[in-house]
């Protein structure tokens, strides 16, 4: 059986840390980097040994020996390459957010669908199991609260991505998206959203503390910063049992499950089975499989995320 093929749109920090987590991957590898700088696609090509490099994602979505493209250009860009890998049929594994607005969003679903293309997120968190042990175990009882936050001291500058307006800058969208898609995934959408917090000098996000309300008083309480270093845990509240999720709670490496009628239970993450991997996997699967969606990291509910995170920036101004 041939390898599943993969292109990198990108050439930053993250773009080298998932294209290792390919490279790793039995039966994966990296065919293609694509950049708007050459030079840059040309060295991580060849740290990754890959074949080709191209100097525009165009060309890199074009690519015959590609069967999917991965997306990790910052939000503002995310649209323009995945609406070329779609219009060349590649399957797409788009980093989080989806975009970096909700009209950007939905007109990426929407391509995807009138495509028959297979589109999704790259929300890594959702494929760790140990996440997923969370999500699944009946033990819990009633879940009636999450707790997450994440947030971490930068350094303000206005030309970098977390700060830029023009590249989907702020706390909400690059590190906010985890605790509220924690609460999404184990809680369901809110029917309420209550967020205080305070802008940069230039207008984005820096800050932003949210309660999210759900029927019968259950709630979540999350946190994201770019001011101050938050704790980075997170639990998960049932009527009969508790999670504690060590830091960093988006990746974890260990949980312990604690109620008052059992012995606290240790979980520790198998290293191989690491959320870059579960992803990267669900895209092979869904390929092979003929599916344009994944059941783990649905596209409605990352649409609902983005009008989530909308709506939680406009209550900050």
């Amino acid at each position: 059986m041939r390898d599943f093929t993969w292109g990198i749109a990108a050439t930053g920090g993250i773009a080298r840390t998932v294209g290792a987590a390919i490279v790793a991957e039995p039966g994966m590898r990296v065919a293609a980097v694509g950049s708007r700088n050459l030079a840059r696609a040309q060295t991580l090509a060849s740290d990754l040994g890959a074949e080709s490099a191209y100097g525009s994602y165009e060309e890199l979505c074009a690519d015959p020996a590609v069967d999917a493209i991965y997306v990790a250009t910052p939000h503002a860009q995310h649209l323009q390459v995945a609406a070329a890998a779609i219009a060349a049929g590649k399957a797409v594994l788009c980093e989080k957010p989806l975009a970096a607005t909700v009209d950007d969003a939905e007109k990426m679903v929407r391509l995807a669908r009138e495509a028959g293309v297979f589109l999704m997120e790259a929300m890594w968190m959702r494929f760790n199991p140990l996440i997923r042990r969370i999500k699944e175990d009946p033990r819990f009882g009633e879940i009636r609260s999450v707790q997450a936050s994440f947030g971490f001291a930068h350094p303000y500058d206005p030309a970098h991505r977390l700060w830029a307006p023009e590249l989907g800058g702020g706390a909400l969208l690059d590190l906010g998206i985890y605790p509220f898609g924690l609460a999404q995934l184990i809680l369901g959408m809110p029917t309420g959203l209550h967020v205080t917090g305070s802008l940069a000098p230039n207008g984005v996000d820096a800050e932003a503390a949210g309660v999210l309300r759900y029927p019968g008083g259950r709630h979540a309480l999350v946190a994201t910063s770019l001011l101050g270093n938050y704790p980075n845990g997170a639990s998960v509240v049932g009527t009969q049992m508790r999670a504690d999720i060590q830091a960093p709670f988006w990746a974890p490496q260990r949980i312990v499950l604690s109620g008052p009628a059992m012995e606290p239970e240790e979980h520790v993450l198998d290293p191989a089975d690491n959320g870059y991997a579960g992803e990267l996997r669900e895209v092979r699967a869904a390929a092979a499989e003929g599916r344009t969606e994944s059941s783990i990291m649905p596209l409605d509910e990352s649409l609902a995320m983005m009008g989530l995170l909308a709506e939680a920036r406009s209550q900050l101004g």
